[in-house]
Formats: structure tokens, C-alpha cells, sequence
């Protein structure tokens, strides 16, 4: 009897470490939108005229934190469009991660400015603008 005692303890601390962890995981994301801009990408706010790639992003005030946010990676996935003109412009794609290494002025239209790029990877750009989940990793 024992036995099945410390396996019905085990597996109730299993599942609840299982559920924390993904209620963890899923509660990180934030919901927001996202924009594209085109090159050239430098000089940025971050890094000045150092090329950082092509996967990378504008942060808006959302997520800059006064500079703070650059070099922070981000994971960005197309939720949906915002527009009837391009009504699915996700791809299959799912997400991409983005480094920040600038910062989306006053007037931004997103909480974050994907590179043409990363924007293409995951939504038609056609779309222009893109409802999105994000998350900092």
C-alpha cells in the first residue's frame, strides 16, 4: 500500500510541476502588433553603424525601457491581420526571433518594427501591419 501512496504523491507533484511550467511559459507572452521596416538598418540606436543581420527589430515604447531592450531577443509570432485588405497574412512559418537593436519614435504604428525581413518570414507583407504574440528569450 505504501508503494501506491509515494506513486499517487509522485505523479500529483509531476502534473503540478507540468501544469506551473506551461502556465509559466504561456503567461510570458504579450499581444500587440507589428509593422515592417526596410534597409538600410543602420546606424541604429543600439549599435550605432554595426550591422547586426537582417533578423532584427525597432522596438516602441511598449518594450524599449529607455534602451534597455537593446540586444534583447525576442520571439514574435503572426497571430492575424488587422486589415480586411489581406484578411490571412500569416505564414506557416509560425515565429521568429528578432534582436532589438533599435528604437520605434514617438508615432510608432506597432509595439514592435520588424526588419522587412523577419516581418516576411512569418505574414505577407502586403499586410503592412499584423496582430502578434511576443515574447522576450
Amino acid at each position: 500500500m505504501a508503494f501506491f501512496q509515494h506513486y499517487s504523491l509522485f505523479t500529483v507533484l509531476f502534473a503540478t510541476a507540468l501544469w506551473l511550467s506551461y502556465s509559466s511559459s504561456t503567461a510570458a507572452q504579450d499581444s500587440g502588433t507589428a509593422t515592417f521596416y526596410t534597409p538600410p538598418y543602420v546606424p541604429s540606436s543600439c549599435y550605432g553603424f554595426e550591422d547586426e543581420g537582417v533578423m532584427i527589430a525597432a522596438a516602441s515604447d511598449a518594450i524599449w525601457d529607455n534602451g534597455a531592450a537593446c540586444g534583447s531577443m525576442y520571439q514574435v509570432s503572426c497571430l492575424g491581420g488587422t486589415n480586411s485588405g489581406t484578411p490571412h497574412p500569416c505564414l506557416d512559418s509560425g515565429s521568429v526571433v528578432v534582436k532589438i537593436v533599435d528604437y520605434c519614435p514617438d508615432g510608432c504604428r506597432a509595439t514592435i518594427d520588424l526588419s522587412q525581413e523577419a516581418f516576411a518570414s512569418i505574414a505577407d507583407p502586403n499586410a503592412g501591419k499584423i496582430n502578434i504574440a511576443y515574447q522576450r528569450i
